[in-house]
């Protein structure tokens, strides 16, 4: 469709954080900085591992929690450094068909939330089945990257 896709990703490991209490934004900025320190050596192999893209931010209805991720690296897929921050956690998302909305510019909590709703919107009219307690936002460029930005928000299939 013009205004989203249907994407199947595969079984993969993200490296994950979960701050608790704090507003998007600001779990953004704990969860990003968590995380990079992870891939910059502070797991138990202290291994410097490449940034990956999308970053993920988990989204409940309701909730004041989130859940940050980074993609680990298909090279340290089969094994990932385990992670020294007790905060930090390795999960494995199982293989999964997500609807995709993509869009530009410098995302906010408020334009993801935006996005999220007119995607939930055109499911429902399309009659395409989701869950609909919870989307993840996707990040794709560095917050120094001006121009041509690409952002996701991303809802699974049921």
């Amino acid at each position: 469709a013009k205004d989203y896709e249907l994407r199947q990703y595969e079984t993969a490991k993200w490296a994950s954080t979960v701050i608790r209490g704090e507003t998007q934004k600001e779990a953004m900025r704990q969860g990003f900085w968590k995380l990079f320190h992870y891939i910059q050596g502070k797991n138990e192999k202290e291994t410097k591992i490449d940034m990956t893209v999308p970053v993920t931010c988990l989204i409940k209805s309701g909730c004041t929690d989130f859940k940050i991720s980074f993609f680990v690296p298909f090279e340290h897929q089969d094994s990932p450094p385990q992670p020294t921050d007790s905060d930090v956690f390795i999960e494995e998302r199982k293989a999964a068909a997500i609807f995709v909305r993509s869009f530009g510019g410098f995302a906010s909590p408020e334009k993801y939330t935006e996005e999220a709703e007119a995607l939930a919107r055109i499911l429902r009219n399309r009659g395409q089945p989701f869950h609909e307690d919870f989307f993840y936002t996707a990040g794709y460029d560095s917050p120094f990257k001006l121009f041509n930005r690409h952002n996701e928000v991303w809802y699974f299939k049921k």
